[in-house]
């Protein structure tokens, strides 16, 4: 039996992972007015920043149809494949219904298990390389699930934005909704809360927002064994110092650096910064 992990362009992880846990990774594409582009084909991370430096437009995300992703599933499995495809958290995005949709539609070709993460960012990407790794010890494809169900309830993301309008016009914040235009000289802490990002603090200073950050983090995760990832859109240097704080700050087993994902950037913003602590099972720590 073969077991096909499938994701999609929100997902933030080390470009080896994909070759070495085998999980295929659906591109997702932005509007910049009346162009699109597709993430990692047409639009780098580099070309986003400079795009919206020079349109000085916030871009919208592009939902895939049932039709591409119905072909993004023929080309990454052959017919009778067990997929596992696990995406971005519903409430934030519909990207994960039209995945649903298509998976309903191919049911006479393949056994499809759609995931609703409830997360995104390098959630995701632990999630699939959990998938992997369980596949890998001879676990069932009913058991992965249940254990990224539970995932799904244990980890932590949060975050915070260098600067407020992407978040603002993004309308992906909650509690940011009826902000007045003064709030824009805070720097928030925001938080993943029941599949929705919400600003749990506002912080004075971008300094004081990071070291309240990982504060946050650790007040709700405690001592619990942790994967963790520093994720940034824009900001390597800030990502590498935090990266040392958090080594110090948490239980660590394994922790990653890597670059915000465009269409979770595009709703953020340069300059943010984050942090997804994944705890480790009691299942995973005695395997």
């Amino acid at each position: 039996m073969v077991l096909r992990i499938a994701t999609d362009g929100s997902a933030d992880m080390p470009a080896r992972w994909r070759s070495e846990y085998q999980i295929d990774v659906m591109p997702l594409r932005l509007n910049f007015g009346d162009r699109t582009f597709t993430q990692g084909v047409d639009l780098t991370g580099d070309d986003f920043y400079r795009l919206v430096q020079q349109t000085h437009q916030i871009p919208q995300t592009s939902l895939p149809s049932p039709e591409q992703v119905k072909d993004f599933y023929r080309s990454i499995a052959k017919r009778g494949e067990t997929i596992l495809s696990i995406h971005l958290a519903s409430k934030l995005s519909g990207t994960f219904h039209a995945f649903q949709l298509a998976a309903q539609e191919l049911v006479n070709e393949y056994p499809i298990h759609v995931i609703d993460s409830g997360a995104g960012s390098a959630g995701l990407g632990f999630m699939c390389r959990e998938a992997r790794r369980m596949w890998q010890a001879g676990l069932p494809v009913e058991q992965i699930l249940r254990r990224l169900r539970s995932a799904r309830e244990r980890l932590f993301i949060s975050f915070t934005v260098d600067r407020l309008d992407f978040a603002l016009m993004s309308g992906r914040i909650n509690s940011m909704q009826n902000a007045i235009s003064s709030i824009l000289k805070i720097k928030p802490i925001i938080v993943l809360r029941d599949g929705l990002l919400e600003m749990a603090e506002k912080v004075r200073t971008r300094r004081r927002s990071l070291d309240r950050m990982l504060e946050v983090v650790r007040e709700r995760i405690g001592q619990q064994q942790v994967d963790l990832a520093v994720v940034h859109a824009a900001d390597p240097s800030m990502a590498e110092e935090m990266l040392a704080k958090a080594k110090q700050f948490f239980n660590v087993r394994d922790v990653i650096v890597t670059d915000l994902s465009i269409p979770v950037a595009a709703h953020l913003g340069p300059g943010t910064i984050g942090i997804v602590a994944y705890p480790v099972s009691d299942e995973e720590q005695g395997e």
